[in-house]
C-alpha cells in the first residue's frame, strides 16, 4: 500500500450542502460539559464555546463536534433537558456568528437531543452507541442526515470488561457490518453513514495496535470511515511505554504529538475525517500528507 494512495471517493450531504469525503476533513471537539477526560468545563458559556469553535475554524477544522455529555468511563449520566440546555444554544450561536459553511457535528446517543440540535441549525448526527437507544434509528431516519455509526461494546460504565477478541479487527468489522444493516431496515439510508471503529471503547492496547495497523481492512464496508483517539489513554500507554523519562507520564494535554501521527496513519489507510482537540496540529501534518500525496497522484 502505498503511503500517499487517495482517499476512497464518498461524499454526504446535509442542509443542502455535499461534504467531499475524498479530501481529508479535520473534525474539531467542542466539549460543552463540566467533567470531559481533558477539557471539562473549559467551553461551557456560549461566548467560549463559539470563541473555541472560530478558532478551531481559522485553524483548519471544517466539521465541529459538539457534545453535551461526556463519554469517559464512569462519567455521570446527563438528563435530556440539561443536555439540551447545554448543546442548543451552542449550535444556534455558531449558526449565527459562523454561517451556514461550517458542518455541525453533536455527540450524542439521545434523539431528543439530536432532533432539537437539528432544529437549531446542526448537520451530523454522531452517536457512540451506533443508534442503539430507544427511538434513535428512527430519529435518523427523519432527519435524513449523516450518522456516524461507533463501534461499542455495552455501556462506557460496562465496555472495560467486554473487551475481549479473538480477531478484534474482524471482529469489530463484523459488528460493524451487522449494526449498518439493523439500522439501514429501520429506514437509515446507507449513503447517509459515516462509520468509526471506536478507539478508546471496549479496547485494550494490544487491541488498539492491532485496530490502527489494519485499519484498511475496514474499507471493505464500502463507507467512509472517522477516527478519533485524540488524547486517549492509548496514546498515554504507548508513551510510558516509549521507556523515556520524559513522557512516561502525561496529561491529556501532552498527547497531542502522538494522536496526530496516528491521525496520519489513519489517513494512510483511507480514513477520511479524523477528530481531534489540537487542530492546528493536525492541519499541519494533513498538509504535509495531502501535498505529499497529490505530488504521488501526479506521479502515477
Amino acid at each position: 500500500m502505498s503511503l500517499f494512495q487517495a482517499l476512497p471517493v464518498y461524499t454526504v450531504s446535509s442542509r443542502g450542502k455535499v461534504l467531499d469525503l475524498s479530501q481529508p476533513h479535520i473534525m474539531g471537539i467542542l466539549n460543552v460539559t463540566p467533567d470531559s477526560f481533558s477539557d471539562g468545563g473549559h467551553f461551557n458559556g456560549i461566548d467560549k464555546a463559539v470563541a473555541h469553535c472560530k478558532q478551531m475554524l481559522d485553524a483548519g477544522a471544517t466539521i465541529i463536534d459538539i457534545g453535551g455529555e461526556s463519554t469517559r468511563p464512569n462519567a455521570e449520566a446527563v438528563a435530556t433537558s440539561e443536555e439540551i440546555k447545554r448543546v442548543v444554544p451552542v449550535v444556534a450561536a455558531i449558526r449565527q456568528q459562523c454561517g451556514d459553511a461550517v458542518w455541525l457535528s453533536i455527540d450524542t446517543s439521545n434523539p431528543m437531543v439530536m432532533q432539537a440540535a437539528f432544529v437549531a441549525g446542526a448537520d451530523i448526527w454522531n452517536d457512540i452507541r451506533a443508534l442503539k437507544r430507544e427511538g434513535a434509528a428512527a430519529m435518523a431516519a427523519q432527519l435524513d442526515i449523516p450518522v456516524m455509526l461507533m463501534h461499542m461494546r455495552g455501556e462506557p460504565t460496562t465496555m472495560n470488561t467486554l473487551a475481549q477478541y479473538e480477531d478484534v479487527i474482524n471482529e469489530v468489522r463484523a459488528e460493524l457490518t451487522a449494526r449498518i444493516g439493523e439500522v439501514t431496515q429501520l429506514g437509515v439510508r446507507r449513503d447517509n453513514i459515516i462509520i468509526d471503529p471506536g478507539f478508546g471503547f471496549a479496547k485494550n492496547y494490544d487491541h488498539h495496535c492491532a485496530l490502527l495497523t489494519q485499519l484498511n481492512k475496514l474499507q471493505g464496508l464500502g463507507l467512509p470511515v472517522m477516527f478519533g483517539i485524540s488524547r486517549k489513554r492509548f496514546l498515554a500507554e504507548v508513551l510510558t511505554n516509549s521507556s523515556v523519562t520524559a513522557v512516561a507520564e502525561t496529561q491529556a494535554l501532552e498527547r497531542d504529538s502522538a494522536g496526530t501521527a496516528a491521525g496520519l496513519f489513519a489517513l494512510q489507510q483511507g480514513a477520511s475525517i479524523i477528530r481531534t482537540h489540537n487542530v492546528a496540529m493536525m492541519q499541519q501534518a494533513v498538509a504535509l500528507w495531502q501535498q505529499l500525496s497529490d505530488y504521488n497522484q501526479r506521479k502515477l
